[in-house]
């Protein structure tokens, strides 16, 4: 059964012999802290293994950040490994926990059953004359970008070979829920709960007002190809970030739900709305009145 039909929270015993510890790079606080976390796991009879995600692993702990968590949430999806984060600055929308609160979060891990939430992560590949780079995944988004001095972009788009429009467009957005409140938020995208089982579409600088972000169902799959009218070579795609593709005249990009979901471990009651409201700045204003 594909992932984003699976139940969105459960609540698991997990059974944990390895674990991996995840540090952002060149970062000396999270390097020292994945020290002395190991000490920890270990005088608990938990081998611990530094930077390196096996399938064999029970749990990965990523000391950092959001990007840090999804540097590694393509191989944690693939393995089905449960994954915990820690935010070693500040309050992230996928590293929940903090530091002085790790040890607490482990003991209620190993000792009882766990919240987890199965987060829907997007497959993509390139398809070329018929043939395939093979796929990426991606937690938050996969992106077309224009270069600086290419003009507008026109991206005929389809889901399930329906067409539903050519974008006029510096690029365009494919996110899951999760990366609604990523570059979709920035680029005017709706928020969406992560919860749901959708994809998000989305232009970048839209050349015609009627040109609006989408919601698709989570079971489309959704292509995009440069239309002929297109003054560009290739523009670029970008997988969390990372430059993956180059899109071509001849090209086309597929962006489907993957089968199976980043299993993001949180805490009993997690509470998204706060994360939003911090994060976002909700109320601000508010209680700048009361002051």
């Amino acid at each position: 059964m594909s992932g984003f039909f699976s139940p969105f929270r459960t609540l698991p015993k997990l059974k944990i012999q390895r674990a991996g510890i995840i540090t952002k790079p060149l970062d000396q606080d999270a390097q020292r802290y994945a020290g002395e976390l190991g000490e920890w796991l270990a005088s608990r009879g938990i081998h611990t293994m530094l930077n390196t995600i096996s399938p064999e692993l029970d749990i990965l702990i990523v000391l950092g950040g959001d990007g840090t968590l999804l540097h590694i949430a393509e191989q944690a999806a693939l393995h089905s490994i449960p994954v915990l984060g820690i935010n070693l600055g500040s309050l992230g929308f996928l590293t929940e926990f903090t530091e002085k609160e790790t040890e607490n979060a482990l003991e209620r891990i190993i000792d009882s059953p766990v919240t987890i939430e199965n987060r829907m992560m997007l497959q993509a590949r390139l398809i070329s004359e018929g043939r395939t780079n093979g796929h990426r995944y991606a937690l938050n988004d996969v992106v077309i970008n224009k270069n600086a001095k290419d003009r507008l972009l026109h991206l005929a788009t389809r889901a399930d070979g329906e067409s539903i429009t050519t974008y006029k467009a510096d690029g365009l957005i494919f996110s899951s829920p999760t990366g609604s409140t990523a570059y979709n938020l920035s680029a005017g995208g709706p928020l969406v709960h992560p919860g749901l089982a959708a994809i998000l579409v989305t232009p970048i600088c839209p050349f015609m007002l009627g040109s609006r972000p989408i919601i698709l169902p989570a079971d489309r799959i959704i292509t995009t190809s440069l239309a002929p009218i297109s003054n560009t070579e290739k523009v670029q795609i970008i997988v969390d970030g990372q430059p993956t593709w180059d899109l071509g005249r001849n090209d086309t990009l597929e962006v489907r739900a993957a089968a199976y979901p980043l299993q993001l471990i949180t805490s009993a009651k997690p509470d998204y709305f706060s994360v939003l409201r911090t994060k976002l700045h909700w109320g601000y204003q508010d209680n700048c009145a009361k002051d």
